[in-house]
Order: structure tokens, then sequence, then C-alpha cells
């Protein structure tokens, strides 16, 4: 994930050469001195130009819309009043097949699919989901537009018609010159308001910033509005067909309170951000949440820095990365000129260590925007008024964060591209280029021609290839919105889960995350609409200082290529059973002797990697990757093996070969003097290569481990004393695997998925599921704040021992928590 390219702009600059433009053939009669008839290039060509009606019919217009819009608010608003909850209750009561036909009495030509526009776009989506045949989704929007003024609405309902708008399936009207007000508007008399540009000093200006809108994109509106509401009334009076229209508002029903609404909620009883992405268009349009942002954030780059220390201290975590980095390299593609095993592993290795340090630095400097964003925001929140400009300060802020997001995504995209073909599922469709008749080395990728796709790979594939080329298909369909596609297919069709992978799973997390941050971005009405404006007289220096604050990003870059990390190969090279780590097995001293090995192993490849650091990119002072290494934190490494005395002492011994030992690294980046290995690792790492046969004599039924992940943190772990948590017997099962206990008589087992969010759930966290993998867990009943992310294993729904074990050291990291902490509840 390298996030120093920009994303594709597709804005024209007439400034700029455009060589693709070169063999456009320019009729001969088009005028290009008059403006008398702006559009009659469309007409001459055969193509049908927008309608240009004059000011007054655009007034009259306007004025029976607004007010048709006045009145159906004022009748849902009076019948939701008095109703609401009795409308709820018929409408969950009924069957899907009479909801729909409510529906259609209502609205008798209502779109049968999902984002209507999109299907109309991409040709090949085919599932018909009628999002308000659902039993909550009519509730939300009767509430949200009985509830709330039809103004709120306005910039939203605008940005709901732009894949329709930029692809011409919607052609607004055109009077040049003017300006509708909608936004803020409360009035009737002003909602809908046209003011030529020459009326009012600022009126060019709220056209041009898009505070207020062109006049065909505000009639469109006012349409779109007047039919919903109407829509809404007509439903109300089907579902209270009992009691007379004229009855309904009248004093013979008393005002009731606003019943709540209940929140939807996976197979699993949790919330997932692809439901609130179904529903939002169906609430009320969201002001920024930025504490939201923060917590995605500061939890990804937690797991980031996890993530490092894990591949640091984690032999057996280390092995699986780099395998499964190797299975999505280009280079499995390749069959007619195959790449040498070393240069494959300094391939590997360049791809781990890329991906591991732009991953810290990138969420770590959004993470730190976007707390700075909230500061910001809390600072000014006085002055935000809709009708005003943002504070300088915060705007720029605003526009620094929304680029650095760009880039981020721009980094994932790249990853995708370079994974997706190669990875395993889908290798079987695409193609190289033949290398035998090329001095190049560059893998070009194709389609492969002779493998007939069904519909299901047919759209999974246009999903992704969209996201990775991010080109005009992108730009047209916005990236948010093809993200949301491809979490519904992947929710909804079983064939498109078996070909994503775990790693591909784990991309598609990020794009959630910063998907999200995005999408918060694109709420935020109605500056978002001028957030491009606003980047004419900003946004160059914005590039420069991204380049600035970079350049260290660079030179990390530049350092972990090829060339580089070939010297380093056969340190990290994952074969031969180097980084071989029995955790699970029975301890006995043949095992310990492997777990050492490999410890010391992945220590020497880790004390190569940073002197190639320090000599190629330097002290990396001012960077997260340095920060992090630079903590006082230890290294959970297996002490030497010591023989019990006799057979009973072997049976009972628990305080020698039944716990850790901590050390810190032995690394320039954590310590003060130069990097040199100590003296137990050189001492394990000489002859380390060979391979380790180890004895299973005397070992029978389920294997235990003798690893006791309860003993005592190290020093500086425990700042604040732990609570004990009185949980459940299915809750103690899941921490007595992820915080080993061999006193407890549990076997290394896998823990189920399920219950590993209902073990989450006892202690106090609240879990979402974002998109693809990620799960993440924010804390409401702990005296903490920080969130923590975790993927679901893919494509099976257990945790494996090993990787549960790593969730437990996550947790130990993040909170303190140790295995003694949890403990049994009384039910009585």
């Amino acid at each position: 994930m390298n996030p120093l390219q920009p994303r594709a702009s597709h804005q024209f600059n007439p400034f700029e050469p455009h060589p693709e433009l070169d063999d456009v053939e320019v009729p001969n009669d088009v005028d290009w001195v008059s403006n008398s008839d702006p559009f009659g290039i469309f007409s001459s060509r055969g193509m049908a130009p927008p309608k240009m009606p004059s000011p007054s019919e655009v007034r009259q217009e306007s004025k029976e819309r607004s007010t048709n819009i006045f009145i159906h608010h004022k009748n849902l608003r009076g019948v939701l009043e008095r109703h609401e909850a009795t409308i709820q209750k018929r409408w969950e009561k009924k069957t899907r097949k009479q909801r729909l036909g409510i529906l259609l009495q209502a609205w008798p030509d209502m779109p049968l699919t999902h984002r209507p526009d999109f299907a109309a776009f991409r040709k090949h989506a085919e599932n018909l989901n009628k999002d308000l045949g659902e039993p909550k989704t009519l509730a939300l929007l009767l509430n949200s537009r009985g509830r709330n003024h039809p103004h709120i609405f306005a910039a939203s309902d605008g940005e709901l018609m732009h894949l329709g708008k930029v692809t011409m399936a919607i052609v607004p009207v055109f009077l040049n010159q003017y300006v509708m007000m909608l936004n803020g508007m409360i009035r009737q008399e002003d909602y809908g308001k046209l003011i030529a540009w020459d009326e009012q000093e600022d009126a060019f200006d709220l056209m041009h910033t898009r505070k207020q809108f062109l006049p065909g994109e505000g009639l469109l509106i006012l349409e779109f509005q007047e039919r919903l509401l109407e829509f809404l009334v007509d439903c109300c009076k089907i579902i209270l067909h009992d009691i007379p229209f004229d009855q309904m508002m009248s004093n013979k029903f008393a005002a009731q309170p606003e019943p709540p609404l209940k929140e939807t909620f996976d197979a699993t009883g949790s919330s997932t951000l692809g439901i609130l992405s179904e529903e939002a268009p169906y609430r009320p349009p969201a002001k920024i949440d930025l504490q939201k942002i923060e917590s995605l954030l500061s939890a990804r780059a937690v797991r980031a820095e996890d993530h490092i220390w894990s591949l640091r201290e984690d032999p057996s975590y280390f092995a699986e990365t780099m395998l499964e980095m190797k299975e999505h390299l280009p280079e499995n593609l390749l069959t007619t000129k195959p790449l040498r095993d070393d240069l494959s592993c300094a391939r590997t290795i360049e791809a781990v260590l890329v991906e591991s340090f732009f991953q810290l630095e990138s969420f770590v400097e959004l993470r730190n925007q976007a707390t700075h964003l909230r500061e910001l925001s809390r600072k000014y929140s006085p002055e935000i008024s809709p009708k005003d400009d943002l504070p300088e300060e915060y705007l720029a802020a605003l526009l620094k964060f929304r680029h650095y997001l760009n880039h981020v995504t721009k980094g994932v995209f790249n990853q995708l591209k370079t994974s997706a073909a190669a990875s395993p599922p889908l290798r079987f469709l695409f193609v190289h280029n033949d290398l035998r008749f090329t001095r190049s080395s560059l893998i070009k990728i194709k389609p492969n021609s002779a493998v007939q796709k069904d519909k299901v790979t047919q759209q999974l594939v246009w999903l992704l290839q969209t996201l990775w080329e991010d080109d005009t298909d992108l730009f047209l369909c916005r990236m948010t919105i093809v993200v949301d596609e491809l979490d519904r297919l992947l929710k909804t069709e079983p064939k498109a889960r078996e070909l994503v992978s775990p790693y591909m799973a784990m991309l598609i997390g990020e794009l959630s995350i910063t998907g999200e941050c995005l999408r918060q971005l694109e709420i935020y009405q109605p500056w978002a609409n001028g957030f491009e404006q606003a980047l004419v007289d900003r946004g160059e220096g914005i590039k420069k200082e991204f380049t600035q604050n970079t350049k260290v990003w660079t030179q990390v870059n530049d350092t972990f290529k090829e060339k580089n990390t070939v010297i380093i190969r056969q340190l990290g090279d994952p074969s031969g059973g180097k980084f071989q780590y029995p955790a699970g097995k029975r301890q006995n001293k043949a095992n310990i002797e492997v777990l050492r090995r490999s410890e010391a192993n992945l220590d020497a490849f880790w004390s190569a990697v940073d002197d190639l650091l320090y000599q190629k990119a330097g002290s990396l002072d001012g960077t997260a990757y340095k920060q992090v290494l630079s903590q006082p934190r230890y290294l959970q490494r297996t002490p030497e093996w010591v023989e019990p005395a006799t057979k009973k002492d072997s049976d009972n011994q628990k305080p020698n070969n039944g716990s850790y030992e901590y050390v810190l690294p032995s690394s320039w980046l954590t310590q003060d003097t130069g990097s040199a290995l100590s003296a137990r690792t050189e001492a394990l790492a000489l002859g380390a290569v060979g391979k380790v046969k180890v004895k299973r004599r005397g070992v029978s039924g389920a294997e235990t481990t003798s690893q006791d992940d309860t003993a005592s943190p190290p020093p500086g772990d425990l700042a604040d004393p732990q609570p004990t948590f009185k949980v459940d017997t299915r809750a103690l099962k899941v921490f007595r695997i992820v915080f080993f206990d061999p006193a407890a008589n549990t076997t290394a087992g896998e823990v189920a998925w399920r219950d590993f969010l209902h073990a989450m759930d006892s202690t106090g966290f609240a879990a979402q599921k974002l998109y693809g993998s990620v799960w993440h867990f924010q804390p409401t009943r702990l005296d903490v704040e920080r969130s923590i992310q975790f993927h679901e294993p893919h494509p099976r729904g257990k945790i494996p021992f090993l990787v549960a074990r790593r969730h437990g050291r996550r947790l130990s990291r993040a909170y303190g928590w140790h295995g003694a902490m949890f403990v049994l509840k009384d039910n009585n």
C-alpha cells in the first residue's frame, strides 16, 4: 500500500495540454463568439439539448411545487404526530408481499432495484432489493421526512441524482444568470426562490460556490421532494385505511410522543456499516461525525501498530504474512518465465515491509488530522452556519484531510490492482503477457478470454476493476457507492464470497474505513458541494505540503526496493522451517529449542532490516514508525528449558517452563547504542538455518501447551489496576483460549467468531462490522476510550488457536488484559 501516488483527476483544466483531443474534429459551423445558442452544437448533431425555460416559467413551476411540498409536509407531520406508532406496528405485521402491494399502489412505477441509477449504469445488476419493502425502512423514511423541514434534505436530495446527471440520464433545464434558493430557506415563499445575479450582491457567489443551486438542479430537487412527500402521505392513507383522511389530523386523535425507531442488526446481532449505508438515504442528512472518524482511524492505527509488533515478535505470524503476500504477487501468474526463488522472496519481503510501514504512517497521520479537526470543530462551533462560509482554518484542515484520504485510498487501489488478479480464487480469470519474447520484466495482466464468467463473477470483477483502475467509471459512480455495491454483493452472493481471499477481504476493509471517512465529508452539506471550488486557490499548497511531509516515506519506500531486500532475503525466507513455531504443542525440550531458534531467526532478520533502514533512510525522525518502535515495549520470548529434577517435579513444574521472558528489542530504533544482536540472539542464530526434528514420543490425545499467557505482564505494561470481569461460561471459554491458561483444564482449540463477538460484548464493547473482514469494537461500558479492530476469519467462521492467541496479545497491549481478569459469574 503506497499512498504517494495521487488519485486520477477528471476535472478539465483548459490550461493543460490535452492530447486525447488532438484527433477530435470541431465542426466549422460552431459560433464561438455568439452566446445566443450555446447548445446549438447538440441539436445540430442530433442530440436533444437541455430545455431552456424563461425565468417566469421557472418561477411558476418552482412556486407550484414549493406550495405542494409544504402542503404534503404539513399533512404528513400531522398524521405522524397522532398515528406514527400505529403505522409502525401495522407495517411490521404485514407480510413482504402485502408491503410491496401498498408501495406499488401508492407509487405504481416505483423502481424495483436498490440504487436503480447504479443498476442502469452497471447493466449487470439484476438483484431486486426493494428497500422500502423491509419492515423498518418505510418507518425511517416517514419519520425523517415528516419530522424534519424539507430544506435540510435539499443538498442530499441533489446528491442522490449525481449518477443520473453525470450519465445524462437526467438532464436539468438550463437558465443562465440565476440561482435558486433552497438551503436554509424555512419560509414557503423563500423555498425555491429564483434570484438573478444582478438582483442580489452575493447571488453569483452563492451559485458559484454551490451553497445554493442552479435553477435546473433546484427544480429537480423540488420535483423529487413533491413526489416523495405525496407518496408518503398516500402510504399513510392506505395503512390507516379505516380512518378517513379528513379525520386523521382532527382533534379526535390526540398528539402522541414520538415513538423510538428500532435499530437494525445483522444475523450476529451487531450493527454493520453496510446496514447504516443502506439506511442513510432514508434518514435525515447526518452532520459530519468527527468522533466516529477519529475512532475508526485510531483503531486502524493501533491495528497497524500491532501488526508491526506481531511481525517482530511472533515467528508464525511473520511466516504466515510472508506466505500470504507471496500468494498475491503478480509473479504467480507467470507460466512461461517464472521468477527466480531468490527474487520472488526479495519481492515478498519488499511488499511486506512497504505495506506495514505505509499502513502505520498513513493511518497515524489521518488519525492526528481527525483529532485536530475535532478540536477545530469545537472551537468554531458557535460560528458555523449553513448560510456562511466555514472559518478559513477549519476549511483548510478539512481540505487537507480530504487530500490525504484520497492518497491513502489510491494506495489501497494500487494494492488491489497488483493483488486481486494474482489471488488464488481469482487467478484463473486472468493471464499475463509472454515475457519470453521481451527484455522487459514488467508483468501486464489482462482478462482470460478463454474463461466464461457467470453473472456474479462478472459483477465482482467489474466492481473490483472499477476500483483499482480509478478511471472514469469510478469518477461517475463515486467510490463510496461502488464499495457499498461490493459489500452488498459479498453479503448476498455466496459465490462472490468464495472468490475473495482473506487478504482481499482485508483490502476491502481498508476501503471501508477510508470510504466512510470520505462519505462523512460528502454529507457535510452545504459546504461539501464547494470543496472542489475551494481547492482552486488552495490545492497547490496542499500538494506541496504533502510532498514535503512525506519525504521520509519516499526514502523508506526506496530503501525497501528489491535491489536492497535481496541482501536480507536469506534471513527472512520462511522456507526450511526457519520460523516453525509449535506454540500449541506439548512443551518439552525439543519444542522449546524450536521456539527459541525461530525467535532468534526473527530477531536477526529485523536487526538486519533496521540496519538497512539506518544506512539508506537515516534516523527516521518524525515518523510514526520510529515513535512506535522507540516505545518501551517488550518482546515475549521463550526462556531456556530447565530439566525437571524428578518425574513428580516434571508433572507439576510450571515456574521455569510454563512462562515467558520479556526482552527489549535490540535495535538502534529502541536503544541509544548502535545496532547489535544480543548475546542470546547471536548464540542461537549460529547454525539456525537447518531443519529441527521435533520428537513426539509420549504425546497422545489432544495436545496442550504449557505456555502460560496469564503470567505477570512485563514491567510498564500495566499502568492501572485492572478490573475483574464476571462473564458467563461461553465468554469464559473464549478468554481461556485467547489468554491460554494450562491450569484451567482447557485445550488449545479454535474459537467460533460468534463466541468471540459475545465475549467482547460481555466486557463492554459494541461491535460494528465494516466492509470486507474488518470489525470495529467500540468501548461502551468500559473506563477506556480506545477502540480496537479485528478481522473476521474468512471463509471459515472459526478463529485458529494461534490467531486467537495473537488477539490476546493485542488486547494485552491495548488494555493490559490477562487471563486472570476473567471469572465465571454467579447466576444466583
